[in-house]
């Protein structure tokens, strides 16, 4: 299963209500973080989440309001024990602006990783994710990201019979690893059926749509997109290269996703509810996001990934 949180849904600047756009996954005992901004590590006290968990944390841009809380965010998390090292992976330049940042927060009880992604998107695997990231249409380099939790094929005892795989290897190949024995090979597929449903998150703010959105966040369980402006504010949304509440529904209706969150709301929406049925006319399973919202997506048939 994996757990899912919006630790703070707002836009621009951080008020007494709502806290900044920024996310949490965890999967088996391992966290992935996307975006920083001031007063994310307050936003994850109160979502209750362990620092010490978070192996990655996933930049979308480098303005403030996603980057800013990265030095007391990782104070906190040498604080609460982290000695393991922390990948933070964003657009190119996250070395530059990273360093810049952690001047303030010296003598970290880790190594800080960085991995610097090209705007045509790449990606990575880490901690039971397989992250990928892709184009974001902004006023400076931005990513949105893809998060899968893949799921490997059911055991099938009749297939390791009829190869001959000894019986002491067959949780080790169950479980992912490849065994050689007296010059022979054995692979997980000579055990595994096709591989399984998977699950899928997807992260994208502080952008204009793309035609290529649509496919990168296909058939995603579960799509956090902006909504930072109502269809009222359609022409400063387009002036600021920002989405409205109906581009993001619209991109999460094309994308075939089963959940949309809005999130990253502007400071002049108090309150997105107001606005919520239009995007719901596009894509009915659309909600509007609130600080600390959670979920978990569960496997189809249950069980763990393998």
């Amino acid at each position: 299963m994996l757990d899912v949180c919006l630790m703070g849904c707002g836009g621009s600047m951080p008020k007494p209500d709502r806290w900044l756009s920024s996310a949490i996954l965890r999967f088996e005992g391992k966290s992935v973080v996307v975006d920083c901004g001031e007063g994310t590590q307050l936003a994850m006290k109160e979502a209750g989440f362990a620092f010490k968990s978070v192996g990655v944390i996933l930049v979308t841009h480098f303005h403030a309001d996603h980057v800013s809380g990265l030095p007391g965010f990782l104070l906190s998390m040498g604080n609460e024990g982290r000695e393991d090292p922390v990948l933070i992976a964003g657009p190119r330049g996250i070395a530059r602006v990273v360093h810049s940042l952690c001047v303030v927060a010296p003598g970290l009880p880790f190594e800080v990783e960085i991995k610097e992604l090209p705007r045509s998107g790449g990606g990575f695997f880490r901690d039971g994710f397989e992250i990928k990231a892709f184009e974001a249409n902004h006023t400076c380099p931005c990513l949105g990201y893809r998060l899968d939790i893949p799921r490997a094929g059911k055991f099938d005892p009749e297939r390791a019979l009829g190869g001959g795989i000894p019986l002491k290897y067959w949780n080790r190949l169950q479980h992912g690893e490849t065994v050689a024995e007296n010059g022979r090979v054995y692979t997980p597929d000579l055990v595994l059926g096709p591989p399984r449903k998977g699950l899928s998150v997807s992260y994208l703010v502080d952008t204009r749509p793309l035609p290529g959105m649509a496919s990168a966040v296909a058939g995603s369980d579960l799509l956090i997109a902006e909504g930072m402006f109502g269809r009222d504010k359609s022409e400063r949304a387009e002036k600021s290269m920002h989405m409205t509440m109906e581009e993001a529904a619209r991109i999460a209706k094309d994308g075939e996703v089963k959940e949309l969150w809005l999130t990253h709301f502007s400071p002049s929406v108090p309150d997105p509810e107001q606005f919520i049925s239009e995007a719901r006319a596009i894509f009915p399973g659309a909600e509007a996001g609130e600080d600390g919202k959670k979920t978990t997506l569960f496997f189809e048939e249950g069980g763990d990934p393998v």
